[in-house]
């Protein structure tokens, strides 16, 4: 797509493609608002800036629709998250079970799913860094969560345009 593509959409069209990078009303609307933009990285920019506004019921919405790391999604992120999540062989039983252990006592631990940017990242390395972050408290375990939403809103954003 190009940005004039976009910057022309529906208002409604525009905000399915951009609901599909991170399931945030205010966000979406916010970036919406602000068409057209002159390319593709003041557009980056904006949502780079906007995530910084997230609050904690953003957060939550937005992890309300995401899938748990080794599940497949559904909804207006899945084709996006089946595509990060492709590192996880879905045929490598032990694998799923230490994931599906680790989300266990994540979302035990912490109240939500557990979050990472999956692209680019094999199996092994999700469930290492799903370890890692149990050890981690409830604030700062919030922070890296958050990072890792914003980065997967922005490399979605960018997907859109590549």
């Amino acid at each position: 797509m190009r940005i004039e593509d976009f910057n022309g959409l529906p208002a409604d069209d525009a905000a399915a493609l951009v609901r599909a990078c991170a399931d945030i009303d205010a966000w979406v609307d916010a970036i919406i608002a602000r068409r057209p933009y002159a390319d593709v990285d003041a557009l980056v920019l904006t949502a780079e800036q906007l995530s910084e506004r997230w609050t904690d019921a953003d957060v939550d919405q937005a992890l309300s629709h995401h899938p748990r790391i080794g599940e497949r999604a559904t909804g207006a992120g899945a084709s996006a998250s089946a595509r990060e999540q492709a590192g996880v062989d879905p045929a490598d039983a032990v694998l799923a079970d230490e994931l599906r252990a680790g989300n266990t006592a994540y979302e035990e631990k912490f109240g939500r799913i557990y979050l990472v940017r999956a692209k680019g990242r094999s199996g092994p390395e999700l469930l290492s860094l799903l370890q890692e972050r149990l050890t981690h408290d409830p604030a700062t375990e919030y922070g890296v969560m958050v990072g890792e939403l914003r980065e997967i809103a922005v490399l979605r954003v960018k997907e859109l345009f590549g």
